[in-house]
């Protein structure tokens, strides 16, 4: 549900702009040119790629919870950042969560986030946790 949380979110984010880029009039034609059908360009057709999306949020994001400044997440730096999101999660659909339920799904996903158990997880295991396992 986080997944497709931050992945509707970043859709979000992305459609304004690649709207914006279809609608803009192109300025570099001059007037009295006569009117040429558009041709859709490969990139306007392509839908943004999740896992890069992710990875921005990742990048930006990832400081903040970092707070030892390690460049890795441990447990509980991890664990703040789930909590987070499922916060924002449940808001969104207006359900609740125990808390003891909350930190329960926290813990399994730091096991399954740090795929190469070293007991911290890093921005590439994180992004390939978001993205569903596609990074």
């Amino acid at each position: 549900m986080i997944r497709t949380l931050l992945f509707t979110t970043a859709l979000a984010i992305a459609a304004p702009a690649m709207a914006q880029q279809d609608m803009m009039p192109d300025t570099a034609t001059p007037q009295t040119a006569p009117a040429q059908p558009e041709m859709a360009t490969p990139q306007a057709a392509t839908p943004a790629n999740p896992a890069n999306t992710v990875a921005t949020i990742v990048d930006t994001e990832f400081p903040a919870y970092d707070t030892d400044g390690d460049g890795k997440l441990s447990q509980t730096e991890f664990s703040r950042w789930m909590v987070a999101l499922k916060a924002q999660e449940t808001k969104a659909t207006g359900q609740t969560l125990p808390e003891a339920e909350v930190t329960a799904w926290a813990n399994g996903a730091f096991v399954t986030a740090d795929t190469d158990k070293n007991a911290t997880i890093s921005k590439p295991e994180l992004v390939t946790y978001l993205s569903g396992g596609a990074g």
